[in-house]
C-alpha cells in the first residue's frame, strides 16, 4: 500500500463540464449549492492539501480570473474529458494530479487519502457504488502526459482505456455515492441554481 502525498508534490485539477446539453447548455462548474459555485467548493476544499489548483475550461475564461483561478483550456479540441487531462498534466508542475470532476454532488472525508493510499505505481481512480468513477482519480503525471499524448495521436478518447494502459490501481469506496449533476432533477435533488454570469 502506497503512503500519503505531501502537498507539495500534489496538484488538483477541476474538470469543467463539457457541452451539458442534458441542461441546456449550462455551465456545471458555475452551478451553485448552499449560495456557493461547484467549482469554488471544489477548490474551496481541496486547496489546503494541494500545492496549486487548476481548472480545465474552454468558455468564459475571465470568469475564472475573477474568482481567482488558474484556467488552462483543451489543447486538442472537441477530445471530450481526454483532452482536459491532456491540459491539466500539462500545466502540472507537481508530480501527482488529482482531478475531479465540477458536477460531482459529495465529497466524502477522506477521498483524497483513499486514492493516495490505494494507488499503484501510476495513480488510481475511484469507484463508488454506482460503478467506476474514471475523473475521480490521482495521475502519476509524467506517466499520464505520455500516455495521453498517445492516446490522442490514436483517436482513442476513452479515459478508461487510458487508465487501463496506465494499469491504475481502482479504490473502492463503500457506501459512498458521489453523484453527478447531469439533468434538471440532479439539480433539485441536490438543491443547486444556476448562477447568472
Amino acid at each position: 500500500m502506497a503512503g500519503a502525498i505531501a502537498r507539495e508534490g500534489l496538484c488538483l485539477g477541476l474538470v469543467g463540464g463539457g457541452q451539458a446539453t442534458r441542461l441546456g447548455g449550462l455551465d456545471k462548474a458555475w452551478l451553485e449549492r448552499d449560495g456557493e459555485p461547484q467549482v469554488l467548493r471544489l477548490s474551496r476544499t481541496f486547496a489546503p492539501k494541494v500545492a496549486r489548483v487548476l481548472v480545465s475550461a474552454n468558455r468564459d475564461l475571465e470568469r475564472y480570473a475573477v474568482a481567482g483561478l488558474q484556467v488552462v483550456p483543451d489543447r486538442v479540441p472537441g477530445a471530450g474529458p481526454i483532452a482536459a487531462l491532456d491540459a491539466l498534466a500539462s500545466a502540472c508542475a507537481q508530480p501527482w494530479l488529482f482531478t475531479l470532476p465540477v458536477d460531482l454532488v459529495d465529497l466524502p472525508a477522506g477521498l483524497l487519502r483513499a486514492l493516495a493510499s490505494g494507488r499503484a505505481a501510476n495513480g488510481a481512480r475511484a469507484r463508488d457504488e454506482d460503478g467506476a468513477q474514471p475523473l475521480v482519480a490521482l495521475w502519476r503525471v509524467d506517466a499520464l502526459r505520455e500516455a495521453v499524448g498517445q492516446a490522442l495521436a490514436a483517436g482513442d478518447h476513452a479515459v478508461h482505456r487510458l487508465q487501463a494502459r496506465l494499469a491504475m490501481a481502482e479504490v473502492v469506496l463503500p457506501g459512498v455515492r458521489l453523484g453527478n449533476l447531469n439533468t434538471v432533477d440532479d439539480l433539485r435533488a441536490a438543491g443547486v441554481r444556476v448562477r447568472a454570469p
